[in-house]
């Protein structure tokens, strides 16, 4: 039976998230080479949104974990200029990954900040980023977002629109946009929606897929992706807000 370590991180003890990052990773390799991959396709980006520096810490120093995603950018600076400078004092490089939506007057920071940019979903959001990239002279990575199960509540382009808003960005803003990003809607089975996602990738020659959580990493490996967002299975549950 394929494990989504859902159970790992509910159980909270005996493992901790260092343990938790371990088993995941290692379930991670049997997946990826059951589906006929190579593992180093698999990008995980520890999602370390609500957790403190002093949680997220041990992954890095002892886990040997680099990447993560955050979902507020006001919410990581602080945090991640603490993080970045203990990592770079141990030799390692984080690579963060802004993942939640990104208003317009936040553009600046999350040039500044991010390695990547996973939620471009809107003409405004384009316009900014290309305005900021040029000015301040970074070039951080960029996904577009796509709403696969078109929900009212819910950022990202439509998947009918998708090819549009690429075109937009490459043409107008002269964005390279590296990958797409989706998050299936809560409920339904996930895989037509990394399908779906897949599809527009191809048609659009981007390379990059993010998709698949703890939930749902297992098919989203099956389907293509090259980045998994896990938190719980990591972290543990998150406290409420």
């Amino acid at each position: 039976m394929e494990t989504t370590l859902t159970d790992l991180a509910d159980a909270a003890d005996p493992l901790d998230a260092v343990a938790r990052l371990e088993a995941l990773r290692a379930a991670i390799t049997r997946r990826s080479r059951d589906c006929g991959r190579a593992p180093e396709e698999i990008k995980l980006v520890a999602v370390s949104k609500t957790f403190s520096a002093d949680e997220v810490w041990p992954t890095i120093a002892v886990g040997g974990q680099t990447v993560f995603g955050e979902n507020r950018v006001q919410e990581a600076i602080p945090k991640w200029r603490t993080l970045r400078a203990r990592a770079a004092d141990l030799g390692k490089t984080i690579e963060l990954h802004l993942i939640g939506p990104l208003q317009s007057n936040k553009a600046r920071e999350a040039v500044e900040h991010f390695d990547v940019i996973e939620t471009v979903d809107r003409e405004k959001i384009a316009a900014a980023l290309a305005h900021e990239i040029q000015k301040l002279g970074k070039h951080p990575r960029l996904f577009v977002e796509v709403n696969t199960g078109a929900e009212p509540q819910k950022a990202g382009v439509l998947p009918e629109d998708a090819d549009a808003f690429l075109a937009r960005c490459r043409e107008t803003y002269g964005l390279a946009i590296e990958g797409l990003m989706a998050i299936p809607p809560v409920g339904e089975q996930a895989s037509p929606h990394f399908a779906l996602l897949g599809v527009i990738a191809k048609r659009n020659g981007v390379k990059q897929l993010s998709m698949g959580m703890s939930a749902d990493w297992p098919l989203a490996i099956q389907l293509g992706a090259t980045a998994i967002r896990v938190g719980s299975a990591i972290f543990g549950a998150r406290a409420p807000r």
